[in-house]
This record gives C-alpha cells, sequence and structure tokens, in this order.
C-alpha cells in the first residue's frame, strides 16, 4: 500500500482517543509494569512509558523532522532522536495526564501538518537520516502512523504480558502471548 497522507492524518488522530479509550482509569497493575528485561539486559516501556514516548516523539521527533526536511532536504543530517528522552518529560506525572498531554500535543501537530499544505512535490523531498542515510517526506510521515500502530501493539503486548500465567493452557492460542517485540532491530 502506497503512502497516503490523508489516510495517515486521519490514524494519527484517531491515536490519542483510541489510547484513552482503553487505559484511562484502569489499575495499575495495566499500565504501570513491564515485560522484564530485553534479551540485552535493557528495561522494557511500561504503558505509561509508551504514552510518554508518544508525546516525546511528536514533540521533539516527528513534526521537527517534517520541517527539518522543507528547510534543509538533504543538506543536512536531522538531529538525532533521544528514544529514552521521555523519562524526565514524564516524571511525576499520572497516566491520565499523559493521556491528557497527548491529546493535546497531537492534535497541535496535526494542524501544524495541516497548515503545511503539503503538495505531492514536498511529500518527495528528501532528507538525510543521522543513522540510515535518505529518506522522502512521505516515508517520514508513513513511519508516524506506523510508529502510532507499533506502539498500540507493544502496549496490547505489555498489558496481555500481566495475564501470561492466568490464561493457563489457554496461553498456546493466544498470539499475543507469544510476541517478543515490537521492533526489529536494523
Amino acid at each position: 500500500m502506497a503512502h497516503n497522507l490523508d489516510e495517515s492524518t486521519t490514524l494519527l488522530a484517531r491515536t490519542p482517543a483510541a489510547l484513552d479509550a482503553l487505559l484511562r482509569g484502569l489499575p495499575e497493575i495495566w499500565t504501570l509494569r513491564d515485560e522484564g528485561l530485553t534479551p540485552e539486559g535493557k528495561p522494557t516501556f511500561t504503558v505509561r512509558d509508551v504514552v510518554a514516548h508518544l508525546i516525546h516523539a511528536d514533540r521533539t521527533n516527528w513534526m521537527p523532522r517534517v520541517k527539518h526536511i522543507l528547510t534543509f532536504g538533504e543538506s543536512e543530517p536531522f538531529p538525532t532522536f533521544r528514544r529514552f528522552g521521555h523519562v524526565q518529560e514524564s516524571e511525576g506525572k499520572t497516566l491520565d495526564q499523559l493521556l491528557d498531554e497527548f491529546a493535546v500535543v497531537r492534535a497541535e501537530c496535526l494542524v501544524e501538518l495541516r497548515s503545511l499544505k503539503l503538495t505531492s512535490t514536498d511529500l518527495e523531498r528528501r532528507g538525510q537520516h543521522p543513522a540510515f542515510a535518505s529518506a522522502t517526506l512521505s516515508e517520514l510521515l508513513a513511519t508516524w502512523a506506523a510508529h502510532d500502530l507499533t506502539h498500540l501493539h507493544q502496549i496490547t503486548r505489555v498489558m496481555a504480558h500481566q495475564y501470561r500465567e492466568a490464561v493457563g493452557p489457554w496461553v498456546r492460542y493466544l498470539g499475543v502471548m507469544h510476541c517478543n517485540g515490537h521492533s526489529a532491530s536494523a
């Protein structure tokens, strides 16, 4: 499926409400536990961490990179994204506060994106990623939508992990219990 800006923004606009409906008011057993350590010994995200990460990415990654491509093209690489930048920014905030913040930040990003009135020529413009070379604006925007879906998947996987033993023998029929991660290393 080729990238379509209107379809991407439609999906991006729905993510905050989907997370709100799924997560608001849940007991902390569902939202503050993680899956333990990765095979490399690194901690995994809690549901709260994922929401904080989405806010951080909206503020410091997606729209800044859109503007970077439009301003610099490939002449200057994107600033490096701090994947764990959300940790300090979200300190002391409840999940409900983060859900509210995500809804506001995402809405602002989408207003800003729409105000750019991107053309097909704009979407073909290329930027320079610091780790893997050139990418188009269209690819960046498609990745933003896929990033949301990746983290929606991660949230349901982390939540399901809490019932890994509780489901007993049905574990073999629940694909979410067998998923080992949300991102492949390059």
